[in-house]
């Protein structure tokens, strides 16, 4: 994976220096900022392929760095570093768009698999169609009658999976399944916070798209 970038937002030094040599070694290309505000700029000249974020950083909470790319349309994955370990940490992590949640003190080779898994689920497949929705995940857009809908890379996996088996029952652990890498922590709460935001997404698309919900199964799209 020589040509897949990472942006790796960290202010610790030391780990910053540690973390970005492992990830060299494993084939990644690394850019480092040690503030939001250095992060937004490098971004804003060249999205990376992933970003890994602390949520500790010295100018701006992560969880408002990684709100503040969305909002400027960057869609590029994000995998959260943060010393906090608590239900409400990860899930106020998801809720600002992070794909993924790492709590430190961590393995380097964990990061890297994690790494992996995201930029490979991001990955580079074609446009396609499913249940009158167009699904473009390079861009991570869905497409209705004209009308566009800009996803964070989770939330597109999600809705792939319902639209590829439109009208069947989708199952909450295919879901967790399709949209987090292997390993990591998601709880019952975070797939519905994530639903809801399809949800409302979709509610701003023509026709009447919604995700049904098939207590104590999962979901479906119709």
């Amino acid at each position: 994976m020589p040509d897949t970038q990472i942006l790796l937002v960290e202010d610790d030094r030391e780990l910053c220096s540690l973390v970005a040599r492992g990830l060299r070694e494993e084939g990644f290309d690394v850019m480092v900022a040690v503030t939001g505000t250095d992060a937004i700029q490098r971004v804003s000249s060249r999205p990376p392929d992933a970003l890994i974020i602390d949520i500790g950083l010295p100018d701006a909470d992560g969880r408002d760095l990684c709100q503040a790319l969305r909002a400027r349309g960057c869609q590029t994955p994000v995998l959260f570093l943060t010393a906090r370990d608590a239900l409400t940490d990860r899930i106020s992590g998801f809720r600002a768009g992070g794909d993924d949640y790492l709590v430190k003190p961590f393995e380097l080779a964990e990061l890297a698999a994690r790494m992996h898994a995201l930029v490979k689920r991001a990955g580079t497949e074609q446009v396609s169609e499913h249940a009158g929705l167009t699904l473009d995940p390079t861009t991570y857009e869905i497409t209705a009658d004209d009308t566009q809908a800009a996803l964070t890379p989770t939330e597109f996996r999600l809705i792939a999976t319902l639209a590829d088996r439109s009208g069947a029952v989708v199952s909450r652990r295919e879901l967790v399944r399709a949209a987090w890498p292997d390993g990591a922590v998601v709880h019952d709460n975070t797939l519905d916070v994530y639903i809801a935001r399809l949800r409302r997404k979709l509610a701003g698309l023509p026709g009447d798209r919604r995700i049904i919900t098939v207590h104590g199964v999962g979901y479906r799209l119709p």
